[in-house]
């Protein structure tokens, strides 16, 4: 009886329902994965001064409560790595439709905030996105899958990442065989075309169990009729490409590096200016004026070190703090206020260009 009931596939989250996840259901569950893909922040509109006069003290209150919960989570912008990842994928995704075996895949590798995570969920989202306009009245695909490797992970619990995304339950005695039947079982009732792996670093190629999870992995590549993508920290570094094994994968997946922006070249000042401008133009503060970010492109960069998770980190927090001090505005003052991770912290340190001071007594 238990066997029977682990190997039925699981429920699928119902597209046209009200299936949003509470807060319990991470992006590892379907739950989870199927709130991230519908969720889409509306702009609040900017009311004018009269309006705002209007407001009684707890309708202002509501208002910036409004206002920092979007800035708090402003849409991604479409960065370059993400334009690859997802073009380079959906190429492979058409290739790889009637290919029976020897699939072939995507590496997103490099160093951390650079933004590996977000473009792999990026182009989960824009490929589930698409597949729900294409088959809109099949509520049960799920066409993409989407599990980070856990830290010191066996085959086992690996198996069992995936399941849990689909919900599956199994006794602790249950067997990695059974465990990967029932997966395989489930992600081809719903057909699963995208396998997404994240934290891919985790996996410790030195030790049995984590070479054995990499053999996993590719078992599960050979069994699913899908295309994976994996991201994870300097894994060409991590030995993956070594050996027979490594050889192999080599041989079946583009590496797509993930970097931070550069700022030594024109071209490359004006692309980090154009996705400063971007993010601008979603700001909702009362008194910031366009082209005050932009102008200050330079600084923003240095205060980043170019990394994609840092500059999301310091506009959301200095529009968070605008609404919060009442100047509704961002400046280089304000933006200096917001702590950046230590990375950034570092970088700022050897790259900000030195104080006017500083350069009016070389001069001198």
């Amino acid at each position: 009886m238990s066997k029977r009931k682990t190997t039925s596939p699981a429920r699928t989250v119902n597209f046209d329902g009200d299936d949003s996840a509470p807060p319990d259901n991470p992006l590892i569950t379907k739950e989870g994965w199927g709130h991230f893909v519908g969720h889409e922040p509306v702009p609040p509109r900017l009311l004018t001064a009269a309006e705002w006069t209007a407001l009684t003290p707890r309708e202002r209150l509501r208002e910036q409560e409004r206002r920092r919960e979007y800035h708090a989570d402003l849409p991604m912008v479409n960065t370059p790595t993400i334009r690859k990842v997802v073009a380079t994928s959906r190429l492979l995704i058409q290739l790889n439709r009637n290919q029976i075996s020897a699939r072939r895949g995507v590496f997103l590798s490099g160093a951390s905030g650079t933004g590996k995570t977000t473009a792999l969920t990026q182009l989960g989202r824009a490929h589930e996105l698409a597949v729900r306009k294409r088959y809109r009245r099949d509520v049960n695909r799920l066409p993409v899958v989407y599990v980070t490797v856990p830290p010191a992970a066996t085959p086992k619990m690996l198996a069992m990442e995936f399941a849990r995304f689909f919900g599956l339950t199994f006794p602790s005695r249950a067997n990695v065989t059974d465990i990967v039947d029932a997966v395989c079982a489930t992600a081809a009732h719903v057909h699963v075309d995208l396998v997404l792996v994240d934290e891919l670093h985790n996996l410790n190629l030195a030790t049995r169990s984590g070479a054995e999870a990499s053999d996993q992995l590719k078992y599960f590549a050979e069994r699913l009729p899908a295309t994976f993508a994996y991201a994870g920290i300097d894994i060409e570094s991590a030995g993956l490409f070594a050996g027979t094994r490594g050889r192999q994968i080599a041989g079946r997946f583009v590496v797509v590096p993930a970097t931070p922006f550069s700022h030594a070249t024109a071209t490359e000042q004006e692309e980090w200016r154009a996705l400063v401008g971007t993010l601008e133009s979603m700001l909702r503060l009362r008194e910031h004026h366009p082209g005050t970010l932009t102008g200050l492109s330079e600084f923003i960069f240095h205060r980043t070190g170019g990394m994609i998770g840092s500059l999301s980190q310091l506009i959301r927090g200095a529009a968070v703090l605008a609404i919060e001090d009442g100047s509704e505005r961002i400046t280089e003052e304000l933006l200096t206020l917001v702590p950046v991770d230590y990375a950034a912290e570092q970088s700022e340190k050897r790259t900000a260009p030195a104080k006017p001071t500083t350069r009016r007594r070389r001069a001198a």
